[in-house]
């Protein structure tokens, strides 16, 4: 439309409460599938770490998953999930998630040196306590850098979901395209960037305060 404005603030200023609870709902929305993926990944990924043959086949499995296009991927559940229902777009993030976090659990789990696992055991620990206090502080560093790649792979993916019914934040690219009006999807862009970038911050963070160790090997090593 000429002589619309890139940016129309007063809009903006007067949508802050509609702009919020879109992105609540987008992180919800892109979120709790990678923490579902996370619980799926870590008995999984203990199991591929300790039968090795099952590994392959199962990464081979979920690499093709990732490869799908996302939309395709909704319509096709469509007539199973239904249209307009969180789980048309949460079940596929959750399988792109897992494809991600099964690989870095799996190589987590496979860091830990064999003779810290037998001194361990010489120590008079079992299986399970092992596995608590050696294996998985160990995994963490990689389990924080598959999560980072899941989560910002997620979030960005959650808003192909708005064709469908649902997608928190990717209805301001609808609408703005629809509406010709500029100033909805730039703001769906930045805020689908920002939130990327706050739960990255985060996640470093919790690398940070979970493997304090990782943080000061990395600073060695330069």
């Amino acid at each position: 439309m000429d002589g619309e404005p890139l940016v129309r603030w007063k809009w903006l200023g007067d949508h802050l409460g509609y702009l919020w609870s879109l992105t609540l709902d987008h992180a919800g929305l892109a979120l709790l599938p990678v923490l579902i993926a996370l619980l799926v990944a870590l008995p999984l990924g203990l199991l591929c770490a300790r039968l090795p043959r099952l590994y392959q086949p199962l990464a081979a499995v979920f690499n093709v998953v990732y490869a799908l296009p996302s939309l395709a991927v909704f319509v096709v559940l469509i007539p199973y999930t239904g249209l307009a229902t969180k789980a048309t777009v949460m079940v596929p993030l959750t399988c792109y998630a897992l494809a991600v976090l099964l690989p870095t659990t799996v190589e987590g789990l496979r860091s830990v040196p064999e003779s810290v696992r037998q001194a361990a055991t010489a120590m008079g620990y079992g299986p399970w306590r092992r596995l608590a206090a050696v294996e998985l502080p160990a995994a963490v560093p990689y389990l924080i850098s598959g999560l980072r790649v899941a989560a910002v792979s997620s979030i960005s993916l959650a808003a192909v979901g708005a064709l469908v019914g649902q997608g928190g934040l990717g209805y301001l690219f609808i609408d703005g395209f629809q509406r010709t009006f500029t100033t909805v999807i730039l703001a769906g862009i930045v805020l689908v960037a920002l939130l990327a970038l706050a739960t990255d911050l985060l996640l470093v963070l919790a690398r940070r305060l979970l493997a304090p160790w990782a943080v000061r090997e990395k600073g060695a090593a330069r």
